[in-house]
């Protein structure tokens, strides 16, 4: 399965971006599917992930109630709808898919994309 991911960018604090991500060669729905991020000098950040049909979410606490991820099964897209960004949240934004467990860490990555919040 491979993954792009697409929608970053530079923006003000207080923003909001929506993250997309395009699935290929494979069928969306036989995958859980997450974003993480990796902010400059951190360490890699599980965002949020998602179910293959069960609609069970996880979220990391630095993005509850702002950030809402989806998936559209029939286009095999996801996305990463984020509001109220800050300069925390500047980070390279990758999506992937596993079939493990959206705790483990064997993940199908795609390449990544820059959201820079500016304050």
């Amino acid at each position: 399965v491979q993954l792009q991911a697409s929608g970053g960018g530079l923006v003000q604090a207080g923003s909001s971006v929506r993250l997309s991500c395009a699935v290929s060669g494979d069928t969306l729905a036989d995958y859980i599917t997450g974003w993480f991020r990796r902010a400059p000098g951190k360490e890699r950040e599980r965002v949020s992930c998602i179910g293959v049909s069960d609609g069970l979410t996880y979220y990391a606490d630095s993005v509850k109630g702002r950030f809402t991820i989806s998936r559209d099964n029939a286009n095999n897209m996801m996305y990463l709808q984020m509001h109220s960004l800050n300069p925390e949240d500047t980070a390279v934004y990758y999506c992937a898919a596993t079939n493990v467990s959206c705790y483990d860490d064997l993940w199908f990555w795609g390449q990544g994309t820059l959201v820079t919040v500016s304050s």
